[in-house]
């Protein structure tokens, strides 16, 4: 452990953040598994719906800071390839 009082600050800081983002990317797995499973059914408007979710929480983590804007994009793009594929088929 530290002795020093900033970096005492410093490990609750990163404590703190690494619980943040912990959250942040359990929601996200959470909703690229709900459109996964929305995009296999035969509904065609609940995943359209799951997918309008997981950009939404997506593009918040980006706003955190949780995600960069590129991997948002790249994540964003998966999930449509996914959903345009399993609906083509």
């Amino acid at each position: 452990m530290p002795r020093i009082k900033s970096a005492i600050k410093r490990v609750d800081v990163a404590e703190r953040n690494r619980e943040r983002n912990r959250s942040w990317k359990s929601s996200i797995r959470t909703v690229r598994n709900n459109v996964e499973d929305a995009a296999e059914g035969p509904d065609a408007a609940a995943s359209a719906e799951a997918l309008k979710e997981a950009y939404s929480v997506i593009d918040r983590a980006v706003s955190k800071g949780v995600l960069h804007k590129n991997t948002a994009a790249r994540r964003k793009a998966r999930l449509v390839k996914f959903v345009r594929k399993a609906k083509g088929s």
